[in-house]
């Protein structure tokens, strides 16, 4: 069992590297930092719409995230 969670940790990591890759690899060049952040976020966004499968103790990661990004988190 702990190994399917590490395969399937990896595989969903994978999945969104590649998609963020997928988004970024048209465009030859950005601007600035600004921009490729734009493109990214954007891009995540539409990622999370497609995601159906709940992410496991994400309540638990959601409150760890919110004591470390404070500032640039909100709930």
């Amino acid at each position: 069992p702990a190994i399917r969670k590490v395969i399937y940790t990896t595989n969903a990591i994978e999945s969104l590297n590649a998609s963020l890759r997928k988004v970024t690899k048209g465009r030859r060049s950005f601007p600035n930092d600004e921009s490729v952040m734009k493109v990214l976020y954007l891009a995540l966004h539409e990622i999370w719409k497609k995601w159906t499968m709940p992410i496991r103790d994400w309540k638990q990661a959601m409150s760890q995230f919110s004591i470390l990004f404070r500032e640039r988190l909100t709930l």
